[in-house]
């Protein structure tokens, strides 16, 4: 799976296939059964794909009884090629055109472990793929800029970002999964972004600590502001449904510290358990109605046209291993940030502020 269901038969001496009705079913149906008979058919051999070892990056459980092949990505992480797994429906037709290889996970098999070495099809040149940039943590706009400008000017490499959040960016850099993280985790103690959780979870670990930006948080709501929403408290009113974003998200832990610093009970918010991992996500439930409010940036608020009450001004910046700093792709990367180009862009969007964009913080 995906490829069901397929259909293989022959009326009246003509063969007879079935496609499935997903775009990824049919896709890998097609290379599967198609593809072969019309080689044979022209008397010509199907080339077989450059397979190689790579490390799984996840853990994926996989249905007992069926073969699944995986969409992956692939990262060359200190000398190891690691394997990202991208979305698994049959309807996501972006995961197969993104994706750098394929893995078979066999049908006797329930999944693949963190950290297991499997094979993987090429569908992509390993020199290419080895200019991978992996870069996992929190979401913004910003990254999407970044991916495209990166690609405008330096064609042979290519951003890859993972949205876990800012806890999961710091942790999959303590795991060694990937080059950078992008994080905007506010400590309540100390009122300091993101130098106290790297002191906590990655102790040992030399690291640079680079601004991407200055963003605005607040509160998105629909056109008009129908609900009068003019800050935090009024979440806990009755006729108000909220949607927060997912544990370790830096945004999440904003909200948290802002309900405490004001004695809100979170259970008071209808709508607090429920969770989604972008800030589009959440705009996109404001848009659609199934809530009336969501915590997210000013950038995401204008892409979907919605009215925003600010709430805090946070630091989101890129955490730099120095093993990897020096390295050209990620020089080409900090010189992307630095650029004109890219600055005029960003600010285009609103609610961001580069004053410190590019410069090292701390090392």
């Amino acid at each position: 799976m995906p490829g069901k269901p397929t259909i293989l038969g022959i009326i009246d001496d003509t063969p007879l296939i079935g496609l499935p009705g997903y775009p990824i079913s049919a896709i890998i149906a097609a290379e599967q059964f198609l593809k072969p008979l019309f080689f044979r058919k022209l008397g010509l051999t199907v080339k077989r794909r450059e397979e190689i070892k790579v490390h799984m990056a996840h853990k994926v459980v996989s249905r007992l009884g069926d073969e699944e092949f995986l969409r992956v990505k692939l990262g060359n992480i200190d000398g190891k090629i690691m394997a990202y797994p991208l979305s698994r429906g049959a309807g996501v037709v972006t995961s197969l055109v993104e994706a750098d290889a394929l893995i078979r996970i066999p049908l006797l098999k329930e999944g693949v472990d963190f950290g297991e070495e499997v094979e993987a099809e090429l569908l992509e040149d390993l020199n290419r793929i080895k200019n991978n940039i992996i870069v996992t943590g929190s979401h913004d706009l910003v990254l999407d800029i970044l991916r495209n400008k990166l690609q405008e000017e330096f064609s042979d490499f290519n951003l890859v970002s993972f949205n876990v959040g800012s806890m999961g960016g710091l942790l999959a850099l303590k795991q060694k999964r990937t080059h950078l993280a992008t994080t905007h985790l506010l400590d309540p103690e100390s009122g300091e972004y993101n130098f106290p959780y790297i002191k906590k979870i990655l102790p040992q670990r030399e690291l640079i600590v680079v601004n991407l930006t200055y963003r605005e948080q607040g509160i998105m709501v629909k056109r008009g502001n129908p609900k009068n929403i003019k800050g935090i408290d009024d979440l806990v009113k009755k006729d108000i449904k909220f949607i927060n974003r997912q544990k370790g998200s830096g945004t999440r832990v904003l909200l948290d510290y802002l309900l405490k610093k004001k004695g809100i009970n979170p259970l008071d918010i209808q709508g607090y358990s429920k969770e989604e991992y972008t800030h589009l996500m959440v705009a996109s439930a404001v848009t659609e109605g199934s809530v009336d409010a969501g915590l997210g940036i000013l950038s995401a608020a204008k892409a979907f046209s919605l009215d925003f009450v600010p709430v805090d001004k946070e630091r989101y910046d890129i955490i730099i291993p120095k093993e990897y700093h020096s390295s050209l792709k990620i020089q080409k990367l900090l010189t992307i940030i630095r650029s004109e180009k890219f600055r005029k862009k960003v600010l285009s969007l609103g609610g961001y502020d580069l004053s410190q964009s590019g410069r090292v913080i701390k090392e």
